[in-house]
């Protein structure tokens, strides 16, 4: 749900910010993909690595992208960055697993979607699971982690990101401008100039 105009967001624009900023020097593009997500690494038959987001959606997207900026090299060589995924269903230790990993790389999706002027939701993912989820504890942790960020610093792909997210949706910087800085700031970890 977005408080805004729906076609403001298209996945057309995301998919030009995020590879006009990384293809080149990450070999790296983002991809539509099905039902599932998923990160694949570079192979003979495909010299880019995928960011493939789910059906389409733009959320979908950002959550994915914000995966990829936390992976480190290592990782970013391996299929779904060598993760195992327990799908819906899980237990409460399962589910308290699966949300600790997701507190980073959600703050960083709540930082993207709001640099794009969206509303953010939290993902508890957990919809056939056993345990009652907590989901304000959670999106409690998920808002502390992204100021921490913000007070720190984000990760180095996940600042550029972010300064060609802010560039174009709330500068109204061109496509090829907002790519360029967010480029600019890939190059030199430059903060947002906003």
């Amino acid at each position: 749900m977005t408080t805004h105009n729906e076609g403001r967001w298209t996945l057309n624009d995301i998919v030009a910010l995020f590879d006009g900023v990384f293809a080149e020097s990450y070999m790296t593009r983002l991809v539509k993909g099905g039902d599932e997500p998923l990160y694949l690494p570079a192979t003979p038959d495909t010299p880019f690595h995928q960011v493939i987001f789910a059906r389409g959606y733009f959320a979908s997207a950002l959550h994915e992208i914000s995966h990829w900026c936390i992976a480190g090299n290592r990782r970013r060589q391996l299929e779904d960055y060598g993760y195992w995924y327990l799908p819906d269903g899980r237990n409460a230790e399962q589910q308290q697993a699966f949300e600790q990993a997701e507190i980073a790389p959600q703050a960083l999706e709540r930082l993207f979607t709001h640099a794009c002027g969206r509303t953010f939701h939290v993902s508890v993912d957990n919809l056939g699971g056993e345990v009652a989820v907590d989901r304000e504890q959670f999106s409690h942790k998920v808002a502390a982690r992204a100021r921490r960020y913000q007070d720190e610093g984000l990760p180095t792909r996940a600042n550029a990101f972010y300064v060609a997210l802010t560039r174009y949706y709330q500068c109204s910087d061109t496509l090829s401008m907002a790519v360029a800085q967010g480029r600019k700031a890939l190059s030199t970890n430059a903060a947002c100039p906003v």
